[in-house]
């Protein structure tokens, strides 16, 4: 006997459903017996936020104003902006953030459109979402920066390197130490002044690195001051103005000195009149009578100071008629001397004056350091200290006996024009109306050139280029004498122009 059990039906908890208690729509079971819509008519997730705003930009510095004080740099439609945006919209922390994004306007319009999706509890284990935009108007203000600029009021701190010389040769040196090692980056602006540079800077701390840098690559001296420009009583916030004074040694390559006694002793027992071979960071002098030479430091320097007796632009060309190689055993020794140059070969020498070649008139003997390059019937360059008049204190000390007629400072190769024609390298300059106001004329410049060519250890701290424009000059009607830059020591020019693409 079969028993047949009647069939009794399973509803699943998922096929039921119910009536909206305002619409009548069939609907899911919530705890509120309501749709989404009549929520939506009831309650508003967006109510206590934002729904427009104001974003503050600075159109000289294309910058946005980040409260309370902080100026960010934010592209339209970048990742920045919208984090901006978002910290300005109020009541975002009663709700969850579930997207965020911009909604395109022209950029033209001042008007930056944000697209919120938000979501929040509304009832009993009942979450809803909604999506809100937040509109932003664009407003113009200048910045604290900016706004100095445009009163002509934007620097903060200022560096003065002035140099009381008869030429401007150092200041070519440090514009190239300047852009070698790109020290003018932060620099707001450079003026050429009468006897020197003023640098720009909107803070302290860049105005001491450049006087850090300065005093790294040239023998000077430094002083600081400040101005009291304002002074909030409340916040006891100070406004100051920074200036920062640098004095270069009154000393240039080939320059002729008289040393102090007492500092002659401390170098080895060198001679008083010395030539400056080179100013770097230390002052490098060589004594022509016995090939010493000597490294002066600022601290050194500015504890005793001494002047230059004689200055380039009182060069004389004479014509060596005789030279005399002087042997080991015949130079001089002084106990306790100190280092002697291995470059350079004393010699007895005997020249006259190029504007007396031809007349009777005696040469005139001396000694020169300069017995590497000389042969009879050169030109050189020398100071007259004979027929100078000489107006320094420790110059009246010496004994005039021993004071060479002639000093010979370097060999001169000729007519200079035919030589700077045929130079097929450039420097950069920082700014061209800095360059023209260094000097009147350009001739400390091109003596700085020829400085470059013929001493090859002056020229590698400066970037040199290849002059494309001269670089195809007959070198047949170039002396081989001559001193040159090879194309070795010569960087490329680097040149970028806008090409288009095209495909291949």
């Amino acid at each position: 006997m079969e028993y047949i059990t009647p069939e009794t039906p399973v509803e699943s908890v998922n096929s039921a459903r119910i009536l909206c208690c305002r619409c009548s729509a069939i609907i899911e079971p919530n705890p509120s017996n309501m749709c989404g819509p009549c929520w939506h008519t009831r309650v508003d997730l967006a109510d206590g936020i934002i729904k427009q705003g104001t974003l503050f930009f600075c159109r000289g510095c294309e910058r946005y104003l980040q409260p309370p004080s902080e100026w960010v740099v934010a592209p339209l439609e970048s990742r920045e902006l919208l984090a901006l945006c978002l910290k300005k919209i109020k009541g975002l922390n009663r709700v969850k953030l579930v997207d965020a994004g911009f909604v395109y306007t022209e950029p033209h319009s001042k008007r930056i459109k944000v697209k919120l999706t938000i979501q929040g509890e509304v009832g009993l284990n009942t979450v809803m979402q909604q999506v809100i935009v937040t509109e932003f108007t664009v407003q113009n203000q200048m910045c604290s920066a900016c706004h100095r600029t445009e009163a002509q009021d934007y620097w903060r701190a200022l560096v003065q390197v002035r140099q009381r010389a008869n030429n401007r040769k150092t200041f070519y040196y440090l514009e190239q130490l300047i852009l070698k090692h790109k020290a003018h980056e932060n620099t707001l602006g450079i003026k050429p002044k009468h006897d020197g540079l003023d640098f720009f800077y909107t803070s302290e701390s860049h105005a001491r690195k450049m006087v850090d840098f300065i005093q790294s690559v040239l023998p000077v001296k430094s002083q600081h001051s400040k101005k009291l420009i304002s002074h909030d009583i409340h916040s006891n916030i100070y406004n100051y103005k920074f200036t920062f004074s640098i004095e270069i040694v009154p000393l240039s390559k080939d320059s002729l000195v008289c040393l102090p006694k007492r500092l002659t002793q401390q170098l080895g027992g060198i001679s008083p009149i010395c030539l400056v071979h080179r100013v770097t960071s230390t002052i490098h002098l060589i004594d022509a009578s016995s090939g010493q030479v000597c490294d002066i430091s600022s601290t050194v320097y500015w504890r005793s100071p001494f002047s230059a007796i004689c200055n380039p632009k009182q060069l004389v060309e004479y014509v060596v008629m005789d030279i005399d190689v002087l042997k080991e055993h015949e130079k001089k020794s002084f106990p306790g001397q100190g280092m002697v140059s291995n470059k350079h070969v004393i010699a007895d020498v005997w020249v006259v004056k190029a504007s007396e070649l031809g007349l009777d008139v005696n040469p005139v003997h001396t000694k020169t350091h300069l017995g590497h390059i000389l042969k009879p019937g050169d030109t050189v360059l020398g100071y007259n200290i004979g027929d100078s008049n000489v107006n320094d204190a420790n110059f009246d000390k010496l004994d005039q006996s021993a004071v060479p007629d002639v000093f010979l400072v370097k060999k001169y190769y000729g007519e200079k024009s035919a030589r700077r024609r045929a130079r097929a390298w450039k420097l950069k300059h920082m700014a061209e109306e800095l360059h023209e106001g260094l000097s009147s004329t350009n001739e400390d410049y091109n003596e700085f050139l020829d400085d470059l060519e013929e001493d090859p250890t002056f020229r590698q701290n400066v970037n040199i280029f290849k002059d494309d424009k001269k670089l195809a000059v007959d070198t047949d009607e170039i002396d081989p004498m001559l001193p040159r830059i090879t194309l070795a020591e010569m960087l490329d020019d680097l040149c970028i122009d806008d090409v288009q693409m095209t495909e291949v």
